[in-house]
């Protein structure tokens, strides 16, 4: 007995080492995602400057590897599952790396979004593939629980450095070195997974549905192209009005699709059971109320108090060090609280937040800014890790692959929508102070009123005070408005985490749902 006792205590340690090696590289593939789509946030203006880039082409920037990343999560989940979880990371790599050297040598605006729709591709891959290793090799609520902990604090690692890791490359090297660097470190990481990772999947996967995925992918694209390019064409022009409908037709016909398969993407059987739903809400609300911010407040740090690159990073970091260290108090919390009321408790804070934030723009202070991304953050971080667990928990083991790319959908999902919605606020609001404000000191409206919107909510003031007659006073009431419409950017957020805190407190505290861990997929 005690020989055998001996015998099994190397093999356990070794089975944790390599859980924990597991661990830590899939945990390290998803912070290089988090992390290469938080500092992108920071040299924006910079790109905007160099490639004489406006606000809408920002956004596509912004959200061609966003919209790339949502769309195909689902089907790369599946793909996971059929041919395996390892090989579909070092497949992620390999292309994450071309499409970083694409990004880092592009030549104009356009290429830039070409390459970084590529790289969204790569990353939805990654992804995946990495967040269904974790949930295959961890699989009792113990492990889990940790698991999703380690998880949720590096991607508050990944946030934390990549503010200020973008401002200092953007304003020492350049911005293409913000792409460039990611070769080294995509070399790094597949020699790991080659090395540590063992093969996974699911036997019975689903066949690929590649109706619903060009549904699902050109629903989204079409909303998404309505949403940025109105205020250029028209709210009810044709074109926004075209767009916009065969998107949420798309959307729509994606469900029947869906309930045709006998293996979907999405099992909307799912959806019947509140928990579920609750989570995906959680998710979603999270993500364009909270997540998204890691895009706005860079740029209105630049915008509003003329910061640079690096000093914007540096007044991120209250934001990005609250998320990395609470999701380790939402771990704790857990033990005392239900995971809903945690969530709740995390929601409540991201409104909060935001509200501060909001008020700050109207004061122009930093320091109140600085309280609301404490208090938003904070939040943020409790919602991280937790989020994931809930939606990776109603699904069995093996179809993990489904679970997170439902997750990530969601969560990308919300934060291209969030960006386009938000970003559409910004955009109408600072066009109609700077309007109200050059009529009420009778200054003449520019000839190319809407390219000088653009401008100075990308940052590049410098390319608007000619349009606007070098007048310094008409520069300062567009950049005044820009301030006023942020503040109701930060409203309409703080309102989303409102509504999404009600209805996840409600919906997965629902009855109806307790045995949603147990549904057969």
């Amino acid at each position: 007995m005690s020989n055998i006792q001996t015998s099994s205590h190397p093999d356990d340690a070794a089975r944790r080492r390599k859980e924990r090696n597991i661990l830590l590289i899939c945990s390290s593939v998803c912070a290089l995602i988090t992390l290469d789509t938080n500092i992108v946030a920071v040299s924006l203006p910079s790109v905007a400057r160099s490639l004489h880039a406006d606000f809408s082409d920002i956004e596509w920037i912004v959200s061609a590897y966003m919209l790339a990343f949502a769309s195909l999560l689902l089907p790369a989940g599946s793909l996971a599952d059929r041919f395996g979880r390892k090989r579909m990371m070092l497949l992620g790599l390999g292309l994450f790396s071309l499409a970083s050297l694409g990004c880092g040598l592009a030549w104009s605006a356009g290429a830039l979004q070409i390459a970084r729709a590529v790289k969204g591709v790569g990353a939805a891959m990654l992804l995946t593939s990495a967040l269904a290793v974790i949930g295959h090799v961890f699989h009792t609520e113990k492990d889990r629980t940790h698991a999703w902990a380690v998880w949720g604090a590096c991607m508050g690692v990944s946030m934390t450095v990549s503010p200020l890791l973008g401002g200092v490359i953007t304003e020492l090297l350049g911005w293409r070195w913000i792409f460039l660097l990611n070769l080294p470190v995509c070399l790094c990481l597949g020699t790991l997974v080659y090395r540590e990772v063992a093969e996974s999947g699911d036997a019975n996967a689903a066949r690929l549905d590649p109706w619903g995925s060009l549904l699902l992918s050109g629903g989204l694209g079409c909303v998404i192209w309505a949403l940025i390019n109105a205020n250029a064409a028209g709210w009810s022009s044709a074109a926004t009005l075209l767009r916009a409908g065969g998107g949420v037709l798309m959307l729509a016909l994606f469900v029947p699709v869906e309930l045709m398969q006998k293996r979907p993407m999405i099992d909307l059987r799912l959806f019947r059971h509140a928990p579920f739903v609750g989570a995906v809400l959680a998710m979603f609300g999270y993500a364009s109320s909270a997540q998204v911010m890691m895009t706005f407040l860079p740029l209105y740090l630049q915008n509003a108090f003329s910061y640079s690159a690096i000093v914007a990073g540096l007044a991120m970091l209250p934001f990005a060090l609250a998320m990395m260290i609470f999701p380790r108090v939402g771990a704790a919390l857990t033990r005392y609280m239900p995971l809903h009321g945690v969530m709740g408790l995390g929601m409540a804070l991201v409104c909060a937040g935001n509200v501060l934030v909001a008020i700050a723009a109207y004061v122009g202070t930093y320091w109140m800014v600085l309280a609301g991304m404490l208090v938003t953050g904070s939040g943020a971080g409790l919602l991280n890790g937790n989020t994931q667990k809930a939606i990776m928990n109603c699904v069995p083991r093996e179809r993990t692959g489904m679970a997170s790319g439902i997750s990530t959908t969601t969560r990308f999902a919300a934060i291209v929508l969030a960006i386009a919605c938000l970003g559409c606020v910004l955009t109408v609001r600072t066009g109609s102070y700077l309007k109200e404000g050059l009529t009420g000191a009778n200054l003449p409206q520019p000839a190319g009123f809407t390219d000088v919107v653009e401008r100075i909510v990308a940052g590049d003031s410098a390319a608007a005070l000619p349009t606007l007659g070098n007048n310094l006073e008409a520069l300062h009431i567009a950049q005044a408005g820009f301030a006023h419409a942020f503040a109701l950017l930060m409203l309409a957020a703080a309102a989303i985490a409102a509504v999404s805190g009600v209805l996840l407190f409600r919906l997965m505290g629902s009855r109806k749902g307790a045995s949603v861990d147990a549904i057969p997929v």
